[in-house]
């Protein structure tokens, strides 16, 4: 299976290939709840829910007095610009 060119909106990819794309990333699904992904980075760690519109990450106890940082993007962005804003970090 390829996946699309990175420049290319993430409503674009089938399902499995945006699975195939966060497996890539280090995410790991949740076994029960198959629409949420987990992953660790040196830095930070964070949970995302592949929503219906849109890829919804929360980064866990990032901001200040350790709360937690939620933000969401629509799958019309492209895939890189979803890449780089998720994966950069909080």
């Amino acid at each position: 299976m390829t996946i699309p060119p990175p420049e290319t909106p993430l409503y674009n990819h089938p399902l499995p290939e945006i699975e195939q794309w966060l497996k890539a990333q280090g995410c790991q699904q949740d076994k029960k709840e198959l629409h949420c992904w987990r992953v660790e980075k040196p830095a930070w760690k964070a949970e995302l829910w592949l929503d219906i519109d849109q890829i919804t990450v929360r980064y866990l106890n990032a901001g200040e007095n350790g709360q937690d940082i939620q933000r969401s993007f629509k799958y019309s962005l492209s895939r890189r610009d979803i890449e780089e804003a998720v994966f950069s970090g909080p």
